[in-house]
């Protein structure tokens, strides 16, 4: 059977695609080879350094190989950008979680803190004061994990919701 465009040749470890769309920071985007499984975070200076017509001036091998392959993502049809921030609405989760604390002193509480300028910081000061930070987490990588999971099933990407096994060392 032949590969196609469309096809994929790998199958993908959910928690590793989580993890790269998890990037914190507003300047790296992550990507995936849609046939290999590849996954690819690149910063927004390495895209422009790609995009630019003309060669930048000499580069640490790091950044030159890092700058390759943005230009190799930006050049193929098999890259897609995984779900971004906006995708993701963090805000959004958050409201979930709230709401389904049981406790409704402590679901008000949360809900209170999660509205209006500088929520994040104190929704996340609120979960740790009701001890309520490992069960927040564990509600938000299962949040990204299922975002990930339908973002994957739309782009008709294979994964599978097992960790990746340790590689063999035995040689």
């Amino acid at each position: 059977m032949s590969e196609t465009k469309d096809s994929p040749s790998a199958v993908v470890y959910l928690h590793e695609v989580v993890e790269c769309m998890d990037i914190p920071s507003e300047e790296w985007t992550a990507y995936i080879n849609r046939r290999t499984g590849e996954l690819v975070d690149l910063s927004d200076e390495e895209m422009r350094l790609a995009e630019a017509d003309e060669e930048p001036e000499e580069l640490p091998d790091w950044q030159d190989e890092e700058v390759s392959k943005a230009r190799e993502v930006l050049d193929s049809e098999d890259y897609l950008e995984l779900p971004d921030k906006f995708e993701i609405n963090e805000y959004s989760i958050i409201e979930r979680f709230c709401l389904e604390v049981e406790d409704p002193a402590a679901r008000e509480a949360l809900l209170r803190a999660s509205r209006g300028a500088g929520a994040f910081r104190r929704f996340k000061e609120a979960i740790h004061e009701r001890g309520l930070a490992d069960a927040w987490y564990a509600y938000r990588q299962h949040a990204l994990e299922e975002i990930a999971a339908a973002w994957l099933e739309e782009n008709g990407i294979a994964f599978s919701r097992e960790k990746r096994p340790p590689a063999d060392t035995a040689g």
